[in-house]
Order: structure tokens, then sequence, then C-alpha cells
């Protein structure tokens, strides 16, 4: 039986001041955006993930809020290859520093290295995870060698043979043309 997750939504300002960490174990049936990408497979699979709290000090002595993410997943994709099932291994670590609102948000996150959002009282990390391992797939899956034999010609030798001979369209006007010069 799996067990379940702490709770998912933060105070994040809260729980960086406590210095405080989580974890859980979660199915990927529980992200409706994974599942989708997934055409439905893999929903009894299991996400592994944890977050952890902190308080900085920047160079100016302001208080920075901070949450370190960890997740894993092993993710069921189709290989663009040879079509055939893949395992894909997520992994994600990333760290987020929080502001106080969405115009210092948008500011900051263009020169910062790190991802930069907005603090909140109710914050969602079941939403941050879903989006990292969403962020995290590779945009065109495959394997590193494909488990089966590629077939790489495009055309079937005896599709040639099988088919007829091919009768030209403007025959016809050939022979209606030909009677008229008679």
């Amino acid at each position: 039986m799996k067990q379940e997750s702490p709770p998912t939504h933060l105070d994040v300002k809260a729980f960086a001041q406590a210095a405080s960490a989580i974890a859980g174990h979660d199915l990927l049936s529980k992200y409706a955006r994974l599942v989708q990408e997934t055409k439905g497979q893999g929903a009894d699979r299991t996400i592994d993930w944890s977050a952890r709290g902190e308080l900085r000090t920047d160079e100016a002595g302001a208080e920075q809020v901070w949450l370190h993410l960890t997740v894993d997943v092993s993710f069921p994709l189709t290989c663009q290859r040879c079509l055939g099932p893949l395992d894909q291994a997520v992994c994600v670590q990333q760290s987020f520093r929080f502001v106080g609102s969405e115009e210092a948000a948008a500011a900051q996150d263009e020169e910062a290295d790190e991802d930069v959002l907005v603090l909140s009282r109710d914050f969602s990390l079941a939403d941050l995870i879903e989006d990292e391992v969403l962020m995290a797939l590779p945009v065109i899956p495959r394997h590193e060698t494909c488990p089966a034999g590629l077939k790489l010609s495009v055309a079937d030798p005896d599709f040639e043979m099988a088919s007829p001979e091919k009768v030209n369209p403007f025959a016809v006007l050939a022979k209606l043309h030909s009677g008229k010069d008679s």
C-alpha cells in the first residue's frame, strides 16, 4: 500500500522560516497533465519528491525566501524513432526564490539565474512539481539504441510487382489527335 503524501499547499514564507522539509510519493494519476502526456499509461507509477525551505540574506541584508525541489520519476513515453515503449527517467533539482509581487517576479526573473516566483500563503507544490516534470521531458523522446531493428526503407519491394501496369491518361487523347490528321 502506498503511503499518503504530506499536504502539498504551503505557506512558503512560514515553511522557509521554519527551515522545513517535506517529502512524498504520489501516483502519477494525481497529476492530470502528466497522465495526459503519457496518454493514460503508467498512472500507477510513483513520483518521488521532496521540498526544503530556506531563508537567505542578500547583499543588502534583506531576507530572501527559497524553496528547493527534487523530483524523480520514470515516465512512460513512446520512442519517436521505433514507436516502441520508452521509460524516460526524469530527475529535477531546482531552486526557487520568492518575491512579494507578480511585477517583481517578472522583472527579476529575466536577470536571475534561479527561477523567481510570487510569494503565497497557499502555494501549490503539486502544480510546481507537475510543471517542472513537464518542462524536463524531452521534446522528442527516443531510445539511445532502439531495442528492435528499424525499417529504414520507405518502399516495399513487393509493392512495384503487385501494382498493375499504369495506363497513360493521355493515350486516348493521342488516338483522337492521330485520327484527325489521317
